[in-house]
């Protein structure tokens, strides 16, 4: 992995970007100059350490800065007869750009974002991977424009102009979605996107190269149980193998309790029997280390189990916050920085289950929507769980009967479509749009009404849609998000098998019942992890990074959400009305624990981020 920056005719203050990005790539640092285009370059050296120093260049036309990996690069070198003179992944890049242009990007499994000064056609060409995985951001301004790996690069040595008018919709979702960002000059190259800038017109174009809607509306696949669980099979191995051996380095396996991480521990020790795994053991959290070590022991991996604490989380937290470079609320990603603090003590590479759920449907919520499409429901349906959810009282056990029987007919109830789908997901906020100071609901529905409208009006089944939405907006916005900055934090890299290209464009096509079999969630998986796994995992429920968030703001950070939440110049106020944040501290709102403190928790992150603004170059 590694930290990019280029820009057109912004001067890059090396100086003050270098303590912003160098954690991205500590093994080395190189500049790249050519009139009015300047390219900064920090490496994580993982493949071809001697050969593979960027910026590189292909003779006085091509020189690229890349962040990523290309799994499939010898292949695809083989496949066009490039001759190169390294092992780099980076120079099959600018051999496959000479010769294919962006139709090269099809070609590539991998995760990558890279910048291409294409000094022949006088532009640069700038492009992302299909999920999304490896982030860059475009700052526009004037005849400036510049790209980066993280928003923080930016605020390092640029003007930057907060858009306030966007912050009732990161309470809403808790992080900014789709090309959106805090500041009015700086947007996201959206997953599967890429920019072409024309450095003498100053135009910049961009284009969306891959869609997984696109694979969502294909013919639903013929193939039977055993057919399809055979080639799930063939393509994760085929996966899990690429990810093991693009690399100099040694690479791990992150495993907890649960099926895709067994998976993929299961597959990868038969290529590298000395697998070294890694599971963790929270406070608070159910302990599953001992289904992982079931499966360490089954293969023989070199297992070693660590117990992360919060005794540290107060002195922390505004550390963690900030990394994100916006606001940001996943609770989950206080866990998961301590985790890759603590496996980057034992290697730099470590492969992760990321995407499994998305595609292959391991969300509890999954289940209804499997029997019913809720986007296109009637207002009568809409009516009767409105009655239904007034009935029923609060449950202040997440994981009770009571509380899935209550979001169900909360989300039921939904008329506003983006409302249901933020209902059924993150659900902080839903049902108190009516204590924003301003009509968020109008303001989501012209936002997002492009994108979502798209997917609820496909002809394609509400399972299709959820998971289609989940894949972008859940995992885009926020999981990958998540685990690319607390993993690049720590200077470790991240491989998700689960997301390669041949898996991404294979599992939306395959039936809803192999995904969802009565309220079985994750079937197909399910029985696929059967033929590895030890049984006491098959039927083990979806947990992730569980965060016992209500203790902490109740008792660990009390204080400190206090004190950013009730003086009346807390920046909170401009958007939620100052009365109900303080009936939240007080507790004097008849809501569930766990909505109150995921409510106080968004608000606490933005105002840890806002305070952060203060000493940069942004206009706050």
């Amino acid at each position: 992995m590694c930290g990019i920056i280029g820009s057109v005719n912004c001067q890059l203050n090396t100086r003050a970007i270098k303590p912003v990005l160098f954690h991205r790539g500590p093994d080395e640092e190189a500049f790249y100059g050519h009139q009015s285009v300047q390219l900064y370059h920090f490496r994580l050296s993982i493949l071809d350490i001697a050969g593979g120093k960027q910026p590189m260049h292909l003779g006085d036309d091509y020189t690229i800065i890349f962040n990523g990996q290309i799994y499939n690069h010898t292949e695809l070198r083989k496949k066009h007869g490039l001759n190169c003179a390294t092992h780099s992944d980076t120079e099959t890049l600018l051999h496959l750009y000479r010769k294919c242009g962006s139709g090269m990007l099809n070609e590539l499994e991998g995760m990558f974002a890279f910048i291409i000064h294409d000094k022949k056609n006088n532009r640069l060409f700038v492009a992302r991977d299909r999920a999304g995985k490896k982030p860059i951001y475009i700052y526009q301004k004037d005849d400036q424009v510049a790209f980066a790996s993280e928003l923080n690069t930016f605020r390092s040595f640029l003007p930057l102009t907060i858009q306030h008018e966007l912050m009732p919709h990161y309470l809403r979702f808790s992080f900014f979605y789709g090309a959106n960002t805090p500041y009015k000059e700086v947007t996201e190259l959206r997953l599967g996107s890429y920019v072409i800038y024309d450095i003498a017109s100053k135009k910049l174009t961009i284009k969306n190269w891959w869609k997984i809607n696109d694979h969502y509306q294909k013919e639903t696949s013929k193939d039977s149980l055993g057919e399809a669980k055979g080639k799930v099979k063939q393509l994760l191995t085929a996966a899990i193998k690429r990810r093991l051996d693009c690399s100099d380095l040694e690479v791990g396996a992150f495993l907890s309790g649960g099926i895709d991480s067994g998976l993929i521990t299961a597959i990868a020790s038969s290529f590298k029997p000395d697998l070294k795994t890694f599971t963790v053991r929270f406070p608070g959290a159910f302990d599953e280390s001992y289904l992982a070590k079931q499966v360490a022991e089954k293969y023989g991996t070199k297992h070693t189990e660590i117990d992360i604490g919060f005794d540290n989380l107060l002195q922390d937290l505004e550390t963690i916050i900030l990394n994100y470079g916006e606001p940001y609320a996943d609770s989950s990603a206080i866990p998961s920085y301590y985790v890759s603090k603590e496996a980057k003590k034992y290697l730099t590479v470590i492969l992760n289950g990321d995407g499994a759920d998305e595609l292959f449907g391991g969300y509890r919520r999954y289940v209804p929507f499997s029997k019913y499409d809720f986007f296109a429901s009637k207002g009568g349906i809409a009516a009767l769980a409105s009655v239904i959810r007034q009935i029923l009282p609060h449950s202040h056990n997440k994981k009770s009967r009571l509380n899935y029987l209550y979001r169900l007919a909360d989300l039921a109830s939904k008329k506003n479509k983006i409302s249901l789908y933020l209902t059924a997901t993150f659900d902080a906020f839903e049902g108190n749009e009516d204590k924003f100071l301003v009509d968020s609901d109008w303001q989501l529905q012209e936002l997002f009404e492009t994108e979502f409208c798209e997917i609820i009006n496909a002809p394609i089944s509400g399972l299709r849609k959820m998971m289609n939405l989940d894949f972008n907006v859940l995992l885009y916005g926020d999981l990958l998000v998540k685990m690319d900055i607390a993993t690049m934090a720590h200077s470790l890299e991240g491989r998700s098998p689960f997301l390669c290209k041949e898996l991404l464009e294979y599992a939306p096509t395959l039936s809803d019942q192999l995904k969802i079999r009565g309220t079985t969630t994750k079937y197909l998986l399910r029985q696929l992890a059967a033929e590895y796994l030890p049984s006491s995992l098959i039927n083990q429920p979806k947990r992730g990074f569980e965060v016992p968030l209500k203790n902490w703001i109740d008792n660990d950070i009390r204080e400190l959400v206090f004190d950013y939440l009730t003086p009346a110049s807390s920046y909170s106020n401009q958007f939620l009305h100052p009365s109900f944040i303080e009936k939240l501290l007080k507790k004097k709102i008849h809501i569930s624990d766990e909505k109150r403190a995921k409510m106080l928790w968004a608000m606490l992150c933005l105002e840890i981020w806002y305070a952060g603004q203060a000493s940069t170059n942004v206009e706050i």
